[in-house]
C-alpha cells in the first residue's frame, strides 16, 4: 500500500503525531484534514530531503535494510534485530542509576513506574512511526506486523541515489578491463568433469587433499592461490577455510545442489551431477547468484541492499575509490575482515567472479568498475533464458 492508503487506516492519534513532526497546520480534530495536510507536506521535495539529511547513520542503515526487500511486512522482532545490526558495535551500555531511598508510593505512581520507557531499538522504530515511514497493524494471521509505504520506498531509493551519485566520480571506459560473464558456469562443469574422471580422495575433515585441489585450480578459468597455512578463514561457506574464494563458492554450490556425494573418503558424482555434465540446467546463473546471497548473508547481513546499490550506482564506469567512500558506512566489519576488505573482496570481488561486475584500471583514475548486463538482469530478477545471449556485450 502507498502512504495515502496507510494514513487512511491510521487512527487520529498517530495522524496527529505525524502531523506534529512535519509541523502541519490543520484541524487536528479532523482525520481528513490531517491526512491531506500530511500528504501535501510530505510530497514537498525540500521537506523530504531535509528529513533524510537529518537522519543519524544508524537510522540510515536501518532504513537501508528495508528499501530493497521484496516482501511488504516485518514483525517487531525482525525490526528490532535490524536496528541492532545497524549499530555496527556502537551500542553503549546503559548508565546505572544511583540507588534511591525507598519511599512510599501510591498504587498509581507505582503503576506508572512499572511501565517500561521506550529506548534503544524500540525508540528508533517509534521515531519511524511518528514520521509516517512505518505503519503497524494486525494481519489475517493475528500477527502484529509493520509496513513501509511502497511509494515512500521508491522516493527513499531515488533520493538516496541522487545523494550518493553526487559524491561519485564517473569516468570514460578504461583501456583494459576484466569481464567474467558466464565463466562460473563453465567452471562448474570443469569441477564436476575432474571429479568424474579422477579418484578424488578426501581427508578426515572432508576436504580434498591439496594435490587434487591444485589440479582443479589449474583447470578453472580464473587462477587462484590455495589459502595459506594458519590463515583465518570462516563465515563465507562450509568449505571456505579449505579452498580459495571463488573455488569455495563453486564447491559449496555443487555440494548444495547434490552434484557429488562423499563415498567413504572418496568424492564421487551423483546422478544429478552426471546430468549436469551432459547439459546446463535452465536459469543456472540465477541459482548461483541466489545461492551466493544466501551463503554470504550470515557474514554480510545487508548484502542484498549493498548489491542493489552497486547495481544502481555503477551503471556507468565509476572509480572504486569514490564508490567505496559512499558505501563503506553501510558495510559492517566481520571479525578479521575490515569493512574495506568486505566491500572490495567479499562483495565486489565476488560480483566480478559471478560476471555481474566489470573491473578495469583507468590510466588517470585508477581502479574502475561497472555493472554488466548480466549483473543488472540478475539483480532485477529478469529471466536470462529469454535474453538470447545478450550478456556477452
Amino acid at each position: 500500500m502507498n502512504l495515502s492508503d496507510m494514513l487512511g487506516y491510521a487512527d487520529i492519534q498517530q495522524l496527529s503525531r505525524i502531523a506534529s513532526v512535519y509541523q502541519c497546520e490543520c484541524n487536528g480534530h479532523s482525520k481528513n484534514d490531517l491526512i491531506q495536510s500530511i500528504l501535501s507536506t510530505v510530497s514537498r521535495k525540500d521537506v523530504f530531503e531535509a528529513q533524510i539529511s537529518s537522519m543519524k547513520l544508524d537510522e540510515m542503515r536501518f532504513l537501508n535494510s528495508l528499501l530493497f526487500e521484496s516482501r511488504d511486512s516485518f514483525s517487531l522482532e525482525e525490526l528490532i534485530a535490524r536496528v541492532q545490526q545497524s549499530k555496527f558495535g556502537e551500542l553503549e551500555p546503559p548508565a546505572e542509576e544511583p540507588p534511591q531511598k525507598k519511599t512510599k508510593r501510591t498504587k498509581k505512581k507505582q503503576a506508572e513506574a512499572d511501565v517500561p520507557k521506550e529506548s534503544g531499538p524500540r525508540e528508533m522504530i517509534s521515531r519511524f512511526k511518528h514520521q509516517g515511514w512505518l505503519f503497524n497493524g494486525v494481519t489475517g494471521t493475528n500477527r502484529y506486523m509493520f509496513q513501509v509505504p511502497q511509494d515512500l520506498r521508491v522516493r527513499f531509493r531515488e533520493t538516496l541515489r541522487k545523494k550518493f551519485t553526487a559524491e561519485l566520480h564517473y569516468t570514460d571506459e578504461p583501456h583494459m578491463y576484466r569481464d567474467e560473464q558466464m565463466l562460473v558456469q563453465e567452471d562448474v562443469y570443469q569441477l564436476l568433469h575432474y571429479i568424474y574422471h579422477n579418484e578424488v580422495q578426501l581427508s578426515a575433515d572432508g576436504s580434498m587433499y591439496k594435490r587434487f585441489s591444485g589440479q582443479i585450480l589449474e583447470k578453472l578459468a580464473i587462477s587462484e592461490e590455495l589459502p595459506g597455512k594458519g590463515e583465518w578463514r570462516f563465515g563465507y561457506g562450509r568449505h571456505f577455510h579449505h579452498y580459495p574464494n571463488r573455488m569455495s563458492l563453486l564447491f559449496d554450490y555443487c555440494s548444495y545442489m547434490k552434484y557429488f556425494v562423499e563415498d567413504g573418503l572418496l568424492l564421487v558424482l551423483s546422478p544429478s551431477g552426471e546430468e549436469r555434465l551432459r547439459s546446463k540446467p535452465a536459469n543456472e546463473m540465477e541459482q548461483i547468484y541466489k545461492f551466493w546471497l544466501k551463503l554470504y548473508k550470515g557474514a554480510i547481513p545487508n548484502i542484498h541492499a549493498l548489491v542493489h546499490w552497486m547495481n544502481s550506482l555503477a551503471e556507468q564506469w565509476v572509480t572504486a575509490a569514490s564508490l567505496r567512500k559512499v558505501l563503506i558506512p553501510f558495510v559492517k566489519p566481520f571479525y578479521y575482515d575490515s569493512a574495506d576488505r568486505v566491500l572490495d573482496v567479499r562483495l565486489m570481488g565476488m560480483m566480478v567472479h559471478l560476471g555481474m561486475l566489470r573491473i578495469g584500471e583507468h590510466q588517470e583514475h585508477g581502479t574502475v568498475v561497472r555493472m554488466t548486463k548480466l549483473g543488472r538482469a540478475l539483480v532485477a530478477g529478469v529471466n536470462l533464458e529469454d535474453q538470447d545471449g545478450m550478456f556477452l556485450y
